[in-house]
């Protein structure tokens, strides 16, 4: 009861408090931020590359771009292949509560040197380690991933708005879950589709994903632990941490995808 209670609260801008000793749960209002733009349409002014194999701020080969608006990820620029640079577009500020909105899409760019499971397939970090602190030869960051896929074989079930896990456990359904990728319960979009995403994240406890308007996922208690990343400074991946708040980036693993009405506030 009180998750669900948790659930639309949250959904309906209110915040709960449960008093252990007299049981009652308690509806305060929730703080009424205004919505940020995360991005002005015309630069990458207030964000920060970090690529595999790159030092952070190395955009390397234009790799992140503005393009008519919107945010692209692109590769045209890769002469010699993509050599595994799996690499984040970091929002320049951490957040805690918060609800995040954007739309995507991907391109027909695909480079065929990457790793098979990147076709159609890319994400938004969060809860992140800074950027300055993951090391050039760090494959991911430590962080969780609303991740975004598309159709990849007609007629064959690929939803989006999933939950990946570098360097980090969630529970789901009251327990942890050992897998690193949960799907959601979104329906499959063809590549070539706008689709609008968002993220509502409470602290390290309720993480909601939504497709279109619909929620196709919930989870709780983000917490460092778990494998996937590699190669990180050891400092940063004490397992059982609880993930209170963390950087946003924009995910480019080989597929070429664009981003636009990149939107949030604090809640």
């Amino acid at each position: 009861m009180y998750k669900k209670l948790l659930l639309a609260a949250i959904l309906g801008n209110v915040l709960i408090s449960c008093n252990s000793e007299k049981k009652e749960v308690q509806l305060v209002e929730a703080s009424k931020s205004e919505w940020i733009d995360m991005f002005n349409g015309e630069n990458l002014d207030g964000w920060i590359p970090k690529i595999y194999h790159h030092e952070t701020g190395d955009n390397y080969q234009n790799t992140f771009r503005v393009e008519d608006g919107v945010i692209a990820v692109n590769y045209d620029d890769y002469n010699e292949g993509f050599n595994d640079r799996y690499g984040h577009l970091f929002y320049e500020k951490p957040f805690s509560s918060f609800h995040m909105t954007w739309e995507y899409r991907f391109t027909d760019q695909w480079l065929e040197d990457a790793a098979s499971y990147t076709y159609r397939n890319s994400g938004v970090m969060f809860h992140s380690q800074a950027p300055e602190t993951i090391l050039k030869e760090q494959d991911w960051p430590i962080s969780v991933e609303w991740q975004m896929l598309a159709e990849e074989e007609e007629g064959v079930p690929r939803p989006t708005g999933n939950m990946c896990s570098p360097g980090t456990d969630v529970f789901f359904e009251g327990e942890k879950d050992p897998r690193h990728c949960i799907n959601s319960t979104s329906p499959t979009f063809k590549w070539d589709e706008w689709v609008k995403a968002d993220l509502i994240v409470y602290g390290d406890s309720l993480v909601i994903h939504m497709v279109n308007g619909d929620t196709v996922l919930q989870y709780s208690k983000p917490q460092v632990g778990g494998g996937v990343a590699a190669n990180f400074d050891p400092k940063y991946k004490v397992d059982g941490t609880p993930l209170t708040q963390g950087y946003i980036g924009l995910q480019s693993e080989g597929q070429g995808v664009v981003f636009k009405d990149l939107k949030i506030k604090e809640l």
